[in-house]
């Protein structure tokens, strides 16, 4: 989506970073239930700086700054990135193991959407990507929460999930009116909302039964 097909009013454009900061905290937290190693850091760093291209970009446009679409469309290769780290580390979480199904499908989906996207100039084909990583994601960590009996934290994995199928193909509209993109900002940062107060609980639980654990109780 071009930045140049709005005239952005600055505090539209601040709002599109209150997601990005929900998100990328959210997988932060996520550390303590799918491990704290190297790949969890990736994955926020991965979400994180796509969602800053993408808020930055309209930023600098609502600011009479230089527009560059090109740094709004590093959203998907980004978030791409991320969610497939995710994916795979809430797989091994919740099965012990990160399937070799799972593995080439990450690499090879990635793979193959990344060129489609450079064939094509064009971003949307790693939308494709991104939404298949996110729902493999979203899955289980439902199912996570649902094996502690959580089905508040569950619920709210399925709103975050739930708004990439809802929001994603309406973010890639090429009429993107100002009061569309209100509606738009506003649902993905209750979504993303949702996501992080999911990952608080599910994180808080898990700390919770450590403690336990650790003290025989």
């Amino acid at each position: 989506m071009s930045t140049a097909a709005i005239d952005y009013p600055i505090s539209l454009a601040i709002e599109d970073f209150a997601p990005v900061l929900f998100t990328t905290v959210g997988v932060v937290l996520l550390r303590r239930v799918l491990g704290g190693g190297p790949a969890m850091i990736a994955a926020a760093v991965f979400v994180g700086v796509g969602g800053l291209t993408k808020a930055g970009a309209k930023l600098m446009a609502a600011a009479d700054g230089p527009v560059l679409p090109w740094l709004s469309e590093m959203l998907f290769p980004f978030l791409t990135l991320g969610f497939g780290l995710l994916c795979l580390a809430a797989a091994r979480t919740r099965t012990g193991t990160s399937p070799n199904w799972l593995r080439y499908l990450v690499i090879g989906l990635t793979v193959v959407c990344g060129l489609g996207a450079v064939l094509a100039r064009d971003s949307i084909p790693m939308l494709v990507s991104t939404t298949v990583f996110a729902t493999i994601t979203g899955i289980y960590l439902i199912g996570i929460a649902r094996d502690r009996d959580d089905t508040v934290t569950a619920a709210l994995f399925g709103v975050q999930l739930l708004s990439f199928y809802i929001l994603g193909p309406l973010a890639s509209r090429a009429d993107q009116s100002v009061t569309l993109q209100w509606i738009e900002q506003l649902c993905n940062t209750a979504a993303q909302a949702a996501f992080l107060a999911a990952a608080w609980r599910l994180s808080a639980a898990t700390v919770t039964s450590e403690k336990a654990e650790a003290t025989g109780r």
